[in-house]
């Protein structure tokens, strides 16, 4: 790390906040306004999710070629290409405006995320002395995770004055700034080297097109239903097949792009399943809370107060987590996260239909400080156990980093989701059944309803039918919020589950480390010969005055 001008550092800490809003703003945006998008497109419910899947796979993917890229031509012309290309194709699906054209502004979105994430971290790290490295990882990784709460308070003023269109003519600027401050403000040369080697596309031949199938089949199944659609079966089929031979293939390399046995180890297995839990939890966020209120009807503008707070609470987190940030504290701020994402989960069950954005914003506040504090100490952990076996897992931490944070939002949503309906077509048939028309309180309602319609509808029998539908309407409304109850139940049993097995575990590391340490002094002791002991050395004895005296020693 080069010493800088307090000049230079300022502008490196704004260009890596400017790379890493650019990485995750554009598909944020387009997650948060996707029903607008699909209604304006008139794109179908499985359409949409061909959208997402596309994204997902790219940007979990793309660092299989990021690392080896970066250290055979340098990270800055890998980004160049991402962002060129995805700025070109913003400004193409300006004019196309078609469902392919998106497809390939998604893919290429992906790439540019994955890109700009590590950028963002290279560029944190410029921007303050060698002696704040690991705080400056944190804000550096922490950046991207601001995008989403961003991007639900810029969206209705984007969308006030045009339709989608002012979306990708945003997106289409950030790449194109973020292009233009990393052409004019370079990281150091670092040293290259011949990285790739020709199996290494092999690998990705069959890597890439594997993880894409299993991703269109976590996307795909709760709009297809899992059981209703063959074709799911045979996507999963092709995923278990090209990723097994991919995995088969990669085992057997001498120098790999995955170290397949480094999976097979304790501490490993460990770290991935901490990994994925962790960022299951964050979906009860981003999907579970989002999805409930769509359900109750509100639009991105009322929901903006909501995610103003979840913003603080991420900045909070983040700054909390760089300040108390150390090879010692990462497991505490881990255990410290699970505990807020826990507590906050329990906090959100219990929701009824007349709760409103302002009526989550303790629990996601604290889910956000959550989230903010664990994404560096996990990096880091990740980082530290591959390095364990040496420079060479690098590579195999950062994807397994990268594919265990994206797999768990993508299996976390499909999980939830498809709970979440089952649940509803449970509620939904038992209320069904409790509404008789010979009901006393039902019969009321359905009068008040059909006295409500009496100036609009004069038919007494439509008028009849359209309160049975409107009450029909509140029956399905009721069972989905009892739904999204579950769901946020079964969150918060999987933290506290999770925050469970982590303090065993911690609780017999410390244990296995007293036992060590008490077997090491006592091997010490048996080793250490003691004064007047069987076996020990006898001291020597004194000298008798009536022995000779010994000659003095000579020199030469």
């Amino acid at each position: 790390m080069l010493m800088h001008s307090p000049l230079e550092r300022v502008c490196y800490a704004l260009v890596a906040i400017l790379v890493g809003l650019t990485g995750g703003l554009g598909n944020a945006l387009f997650t948060v306004n996707l029903p607008t998008i699909q209604g304006q497109m008139g794109l179908t419910p499985t359409e949409a999710a061909w959208l997402t899947g596309t994204y997902v796979t790219f940007s979990m993917t793309a660092n299989l070629l990021v690392y080896k890229f970066r250290q055979q031509y340098g990270m800055r012309l890998f980004t160049e290409i991402s962002l060129g290309l995805y700025a070109l194709l913003c400004l193409l699906h300006l004019v196309l405006g078609s469902a392919q054209s998106l497809l390939w502004l998604r893919g290429a979105s992906g790439l540019a995320a994955a890109a700009c994430t590590s950028l963002a971290t290279l560029y944190m790290l410029q921007s303050m002395p060698r002696v704040y490295v690991l705080k400056m990882l944190v804000i550096g990784v922490g950046v991207s995770q601001l995008a989403t709460p961003l991007a639900w308070l810029l969206s209705p003023r984007l969308l006030d004055h045009g339709q989608w269109h002012n979306l990708y003519w945003f997106e289409a600027g950030l790449a194109l700034m973020s292009f233009a401050a990393v052409v004019l403000l370079k990281l150091p040369a670092g040293m290259q080297f011949k990285a790739f080697e020709k199996r290494d596309f092999i690998s990705i031949g069959l890597l890439v097109p594997g993880i894409g199938l299993l991703v269109a089949v976590l996307v795909q199944g709760t709009t297809r239903w899992w059981f209703n659609a063959p074709e799911l079966a045979w996507m999963l089929i092709g995923a278990m097949l090209l990723l097994g031979a991919g995995l088969y293939f990669e085992h057997h390399r001498s120098n790999p792009l995955l170290h397949t046995r480094w999976f097979t180890q304790g501490a490993t297995i460990r770290f991935v399943i901490g990994a994925i839990v962790l960022r299951f939890l964050t979906t009860e966020q981003s999907y579970g809370v989002v999805g409930m209120m769509r359900t109750l009807g509100m639009a991105p503008d009322q929901m903006q107060p909501l995610f103003g707070v979840i913003l603080a609470g991420m900045v909070l987190g983040m700054l909390l987590s760089a300040l108390s940030f150390d090879l010692e504290h990462a497991g505490k701020q881990l255990l410290a996260a699970l505990v807020l994402l826990g507590v906050a989960t329990w906090l959100d069950f219990g929701r009824t239909s007349l709760d409103r954005p302002a009526d989550f914003f303790l629990s996601q506040f604290l889910l956000a400080v959550g989230s903010g504090i664990f994404m560096g100490p996990l990096m880091l952990q990740g980082i530290v156990q591959g390095l364990k076996n040496g420079p060479s897992h690098m590579l195999t931490a950062i994807i397994t980093i990268s594919m265990t944070q994206a797999l768990g939002g993508i299996a976390g949503s499909a999980l939830l989701g498809t709970y979440q309906i089952h649940r509803a077509q449970v509620y939904s048939v038992a209320l069904t059944q409790q509404i008789n028309p010979a009901d006393p309180q039902v019969a009321q309602r359905l009068q008040l309803q059909q006295q409500a319609l009496a100036g609009q509808i004069t038919d007494p029998a439509l008028r009849a039918a359209q309160a049975a539908a409107q009450l029909g309407q509140v029956v399905r409304r009721e069972a989905q919020v009892r739904a999204w109850n579950d769901v946020f139940r079964v969150v918060a049993m999987v933290a506290f589950a999770y925050l469970a097995w982590s303090l065993f575990e911690a609780a017999r590391a410390r244990r296995a480390s007293r036992l060590e340490a008490v077997r090491n002094a006592q091997r010490t002791a048996d080793t250490t010969p003691e004064v007047g002991t069987d076996g020990a050395t006898e001291p020597e004895p004194e000298a008798d005055d009536e022995a000779p005296a010994r000659p003095p020693a000579t020199t030469g």
